[in-house]
């Protein structure tokens, strides 16, 4: 290959078995976070880098997670394959169900308010 040439697009049963896999993740957090058997999760995809894309789930009980994807039609694929609702953009009412932990509070949050680097 010479510098002027991309490299070759993943392979269609490569791509098609991670959806597949970051699907059934997907799904299993939207199960494991269901309030009254209602397993309604929402779903952003977000840009992170050149190879690389995120999806924010959201879980009917505000538990949140993320998976990353090699790229944007991957991720959406996934969510689409979940069965999640797909926001282009994080809409209020799923911002405000999102419930953060110590975790979250020590490691992001807790170093801007002066909180332990490192608990």
């Amino acid at each position: 290959m010479t510098d002027t040439e991309t490299p070759a697009a993943p392979t269609a049963p490569r791509t098609d078995r991670t959806v597949r896999r970051l699907a059934r993740n997907l799904s299993r957090f939207a199960s494991r976070h269901a309030v009254n058997g209602d397993a309604k999760a929402d779903a952003v995809v977000e840009y992170i880098g050149r190879d690389s894309t995120r999806i924010v789930i959201v879980g009917a009980d505000g538990q949140w997670g993320d998976q990353v994807a090699r790229d944007p039609q991957t991720a959406r694929q996934a969510v689409e394959a979940a069965g999640l609702t797909l926001h282009e953009e994080f809409p209020n009412d799923v911002a405000l169900r999102v419930r953060t932990g110590q975790y979250e509070w020590s490691r992001m949050a807790g170093i801007q308010i002066g909180g332990p680097a490192n608990a």
